[in-house]
């Protein structure tokens, strides 16, 4: 089986005081999702990522380190942000392959600079979603999933308040403990 490496990126915006959820309509799947796409020749899997943000919603992100392993501050090379999931996915032939193939998608969590402050003009149609709007929404069930898991993180995130156990707990247990 083919696989091909992709990046998408779930995106926070504080708007107007209430944290949403940044996502795109897909022209082909006719779905809400978020923004990503695939890894370009010369480009990591962060790279991808932040691209396919500012190309598909028209805003620059920052992206969020996930709770994981520390690196000593004196490590000689450079670090890339790690992925909160990687995932493979089965997809039908694209404009990447003609046939069926697998997508390794690198999955990140990002918090938008500016909400409201467009860098350029999307590529796609883009909307911003609170937490109970998601069920409504034509959404694949795995992106549904994790992002109602990630709200209930995204304000520590967006806070600086980066307690990990915490972190993974609500994860986990869908903010429920």
């Amino acid at each position: 089986m083919v696989k091909h490496f992709t990046s998408s990126v779930f995106v926070f915006g504080l708007v107007r005081g209430v944290w949403k959820l940044g996502l795109i309509e897909h022209p082909r799947l006719g779905r809400w999702m978020i923004a990503g796409g695939h890894v370009e020749p010369g480009e990591s899997q962060v790279d991808a990522a932040l691209r396919e943000v500012e190309e598909e919603t028209g805003r620059r992100v920052r992206l969020v380190r996930p709770p994981g392993p520390a690196v000593p501050p004196e490590f000689p090379r450079s670090l890339l942000t790690m992925p909160w999931w990687i995932t493979e996915q089965p997809v039908p032939p694209d404009g990447h392959c003609g046939d069926r193939h697998v997508h390794v998608d690198h999955q990140y969590v990002a918090l938008a600079n500016a909400p409201d402050e467009l860098i350029r003009d999307p590529e796609l149609p883009f909307r911003w979603a609170v937490r109970e709007e998601l069920d409504g929404l034509t959404m694949f069930a795995d992106t549904r999933l994790l992002a109602a898991r990630l709200f209930a993180v995204v304000p520590m995130l967006g806070a600086g308040d980066f307690d990990a156990v915490s972190i993974l707990t609500s994860l986990a247990d869908g903010g429920q403990s």
